[in-house]
């Protein structure tokens, strides 16, 4: 193969990627998005808490740490808003972690 010819073909590869991302973005900015929430609860520790939000919501520490405080001040509090199907995952990822440490944290999502 030609050097013109290995140019030609790099860039078609190459707006054909570029379709598919803008095909990717739009699609998702018209999901309907959904609040993930974090219950309260009488058991699971304040640190695990902290833990997920920083490790599965990856907000940094100062952000877990206010949501945290909020959850266990009102109740309830929105950590994520995300695609149904990414809220989902996150979900069944908390559920695990949390089943795995013996808590009954409570995670849900609400339609936006």
């Amino acid at each position: 193969m030609n050097q013109n010819n290995l140019s030609i073909y790099n860039t078609k590869e190459h707006e054909a990627e570029s379709d598919v991302a803008l095909e990717t973005v739009s699609e998702s900015a018209r999901a309907p998005m959904y609040a993930v929430v974090m219950h309260n609860d009488n058991y699971t520790t304040m640190d695990f808490v902290v833990y997920v939000l920083v490790e599965i919501f990856d907000h940094g520490v100062d952000r877990a740490v206010e949501l945290m405080y909020q959850i266990h001040e009102s109740g309830r509090a929105v950590v994520a808003i995300l695609p149904f199907e990414i809220g989902e995952m996150k979900i069944l990822q908390v559920n695990e972690l949390a089943e795995q440490m013996e808590y009954p944290l409570l995670t849900t999502l609400e339609k936006q």
